[in-house]
């Protein structure tokens, strides 16, 4: 006896998919996607950043850099920077998803001639003495290593060295997220520089600095301080480790705030300081905010993912979103650090996981 196969079901099938298969090119002509396609890659269980972990040694970077300064001028340039471009994200002159970073070297009689942007910017101070200065809608503040210098969105600044020696930082902006946005603006000042209004000087007394503890998350309406002198944070950092408990995770560690009213110096970007004991082995931490490190001191690894990085004075490394960071340090070290954390907390966004166990 021969039993008859039952093909109702396998025809049913192929007929849908051959219906669904015309549903979807009739989709298209109107502009529109079936949400069950795509579901999967639109929201997802944690973040999957195509940013992956980098590393940039100094040592590398600034020949390249002082090369630069022979082949193109600063007025020419406009801005002579080279760009820390993430290999995870090539061709995008982006660091990170949402933030760019790039270094830039102004050489003695040399001026980067006055313009202002929609984007926001700081400048960290890798190689400075004093001679070189920014100078943001007509106020000069000079920089000196170590120095956290900021330009606020929509300001006229100009950089100027008229020190011996080259000035050298780290440019961090937030370009991607304004041009996610579509919100991008540049204007170019009809003069080289804008007439200095206030005299030159320690611009700190009248902006003053403040530094919180990085867990302190207080907001702010104050305009963000202008220079946030490398001495004075030198200086908490070492009262604190003096004062306070040791973080398994991020030794001493502290917020680049807004004066008096507290909060991040920008409303995207927010900055940190934090000091890692000779001997240090941090517990793994992680976060949604890819952060932008840069060696103030010392010398150290950083296990980021499945990476490892060791790094000295200048060296400058990413850590991508949500992907877990270790910090080891040879000797005792200070870590200058940026990130998109500003934009996150303001918009609900944010999130943290340190792997402590007891």
């Amino acid at each position: 006896m021969v039993l008859a196969m039952d093909t109702s079901t396998s025809a049913v099938t192929a007929e849908a998919a051959r219906a669904r298969a015309d549903f979807y090119v009739r989709l298209a002509k109107r502009n529109t996607v079936p949400l069950w396609e795509v579901l999967n890659r639109l929201v997802l269980p944690e973040p999957h950043p195509a940013c992956v972990p980098a590393f940039w040694k100094y040592e590398d970077i600034r020949p390249l850099l002082m090369e630069a300064g022979q082949l193109i001028d600063a007025r020419e340039a406009e801005r002579r920077v080279l760009v820390l471009e993430n290999p995870g994200l090539p061709g995008a002159s982006q660091i990170s998803q949402s933030l760019y970073a790039g270094i830039q070297l102004i050489l003695p009689g040399e001026l980067a001639p006055s313009h202002r942007h929609a984007a926001s910017a700081l400048r960290f101070i890798m190689e400075g003495d004093g001679g070189g200065y920014t100078a943001v809608n007509g106020e000069r503040t000079h920089m000196r290593t170590g120095d956290l210098v900021l330009t606020p969105s929509w300001t006229f600044h100009d950089h100027g060295n008229i020190g011996v020696s080259p000035v050298i930082w780290m440019d961090v902006l937030d370009i991607p997220i304004v041009n996610m946005f579509d919100t991008s603006f540049l204007e170019r000042c009809p003069e080289e520089t804008r007439e200095v209004r206030r005299p030159e000087g320690d611009t700190t007394a009248r902006y003053g600095s403040n530094i919180l503890p990085a867990e302190d998350n207080s907001s702010g309406l104050l305009s963000p301080a202008f220079n946030y002198p490398y001495s004075r944070s030198r200086d908490t950092l070492l009262r604190l480790s003096r004062d306070g408990p040791i973080h398994p995770c991020h030794g001493i560690k502290m917020q680049y705030s807004i004066p008096a009213a507290g909060g991040y110096p920008m409303p995207t970007i927010a900055a940190f300081l934090q000091e890692l004991p000779k001997g240090f082995l941090g517990k793994a931490y992680r976060s949604t905010d890819s952060t932008i490190y840069n060696v103030v001191e010392g010398r150290g690894r950083s296990r980021i993912g499945g990476s490892a990085f060791s790094w000295g004075p200048k060296d400058v490394f990413v850590v991508p979103s949500w992907q877990n960071v270790a910090h080891e340090a040879e000797t005792e070290a200070v870590l200058f650090s940026a990130s998109d954390r500003a934009a996150q907390q303001a918009l609900g966004l944010w999130r943290e996981q340190a792997h402590i166990t007891k």
